[in-house]
């Protein structure tokens, strides 16, 4: 959880900011996503199961974020629908059974509390860079002393870039599915003692 204010110089560090390795809290935190339906309304869903790691250190340019999706833990509210993002015409989950996201790079404003993650995500096999933006929450101890820390972060993928390609042609025009993807992270991570 790194927020720096200024890149180049290594000072402003966000008065919250604490070095270590912080784990995902996956009671407190959910993985969404949208996608554009018979191009008039949005299908939503989530990832009941991932993982997110954070390792913030000394000089905060150089923490990582690393994060696995078991795409099979898919869920849109409708069993037939959330079989079929199973197959091969989208995440073809016997042969790809994850997602997974890696950083490579991070800016952030220490005074907003707003930030930027450009990293890899790898889905069916493909990976491609992707930046995330995001704003930090803060931390927190909880009622058991463990410190915890927020933050939100949502980015926009090509479902395309990754052989995600099924779609259907509409009798009145257009398709069923759109390309562009939005996915949204509301995370909650223990830093490890």
């Amino acid at each position: 959880m790194r927020l720096h204010g200024d890149m180049t110089t290594g000072t402003d560090i966000h008065p919250d900011y604490l070095v270590g390795t912080w784990k995902l809290d996956p009671y407190h935190s959910e993985l969404s996503f949208s996608v554009r339906h018979l191009m008039i309304s949005k299908v939503k869903g989530t990832f009941g199961t991932f993982d997110v790691t954070i390792v913030t250190a000394e000089d905060p340019r150089e923490s990582t974020v690393e994060a696995t999706i078991d795409v099979a833990s898919v869920n849109t509210g409708v069993e037939p629908r959330d079989n079929h993002l199973r197959s091969s015409d989208f995440f073809l989950v016997e042969e790809h059974p994850t997602m997974t996201f890696r950083s490579t790079g991070f800016d952030g404003d220490a005074t907003t509390g707003e930030f930027t993650v450009t990293g890899d995500l790898t889905l069916r096999g493909v990976t491609r860079p992707v930046t995330l933006t995001g704003e930090f929450g803060g931390i927190m101890t909880d009622g058991q002393g463990n410190t915890k820390a927020g933050a939100t972060v949502t980015g926009k993928i090509n479902r395309l870039d990754f052989g995600v390609n099924w779609n259907s042609a509409l009798e009145a025009g257009g398709v069923t599915l759109g390309d562009e993807v939005t996915v949204t992270a509301d995370i909650q991570v223990a830093l490890q003692k």
